[in-house]
């Protein structure tokens, strides 16, 4: 059987964590930064280390007031502290219950702003480096941060299941009203043509090459729990099993 890795982002002060968290493989949960606090940091470690589900860091810029999807003007040495510190609260929660982080996904306008600028770039990897631990990234394939953490630390190429792109690789911005993918049929068709064929879909037609290991689905996205019970089934009917760390 085949098995598939499906990430999610959690711990944002949704209603539905306990109910997605059964069908993926991986969360990434906020620290801190864009949403989150110490009380749903230790909620949702327990609630993945219950599910077999892989732990993440989901920092960002430190900006609640708009959820991290703006980027903040602060310096270097200011953003490299706050990322440590988010990523370290997270850890030492996990470890704590028993469990272990194992990889770091940026959040919003910082994952965004890594995947083509340099700079930003770097201070997220001088974060994820200050930890002994070996951090997995997740990152978009030909990334700028993609590229630049080749030989310092291991990369998961990631794509967006219930995510429109452009033809240049780039999603939809959120601002357009067809940003989101909700339709749990178009979900599944978007996830496995990059999982099975290997192309992105764009909403022009167009297709790119993907060679994406985890793909994600929002926990905000309109249905999520729906779309993920709809995916986890049809999926099983293909003989592809969403992948379990245990």
């Amino acid at each position: 059987m085949k098995q598939i890795h499906i990430n999610c982002d959690l711990g944002e002060g949704g209603e539905y964590d306990a109910q997605l968290m059964p069908f993926i493989s991986a969360c990434n949960i906020a620290c801190g930064g864009h949403a989150g606090n110490l009380e749903t940091m230790q909620q949702t470690v327990e609630l993945a280390l219950e599910n077999a589900v892989e732990i993440g860091a989901h920092p960002s810029y430190p900006d609640k007031a708009n959820f991290g999807r703006k980027i903040v003007e602060i310096s270097a040495q200011e953003l490299k502290r706050s990322l440590v510190a988010q990523i370290m609260s997270l850890k030492q929660i996990a470890e704590a219950a028993g469990g272990k982080l194992v990889h770091v996904k940026p959040h919003g306008a910082l994952y965004n702003n890594a995947q083509k600028d340099e700079k930003t770039a770097g201070i997220v990897l001088d974060a994820i480096q200050e930890f002994e631990d070996p951090l997995i990234l997740y990152a978009p394939e030909n990334s700028v941060i993609a590229k630049l953490a080749e030989g310092k630390l291991q990369v998961k190429h990631e794509a967006f299941a219930d995510r429109n792109y452009n033809p240049d690789t780039s999603l939809v911005p959120r601002q357009k009203p067809n940003a989101m993918i909700t339709k749990k049929e178009l979900v599944l068709d978007h996830l496995l043509s990059m999982f099975q064929d290997q192309k992105i879909a764009c909403e022009n037609t167009e297709k790119i090459d993907c060679n994406a290991s985890t793909f994600c689905i929002h926990s905000d996205t309109q249905n999520s729990v729906e779309i993920l019970k709809y995916i986890y089934q049809k999926l099983k009917e293909k003989n592809i099993q969403i992948f379990h760390s245990s």
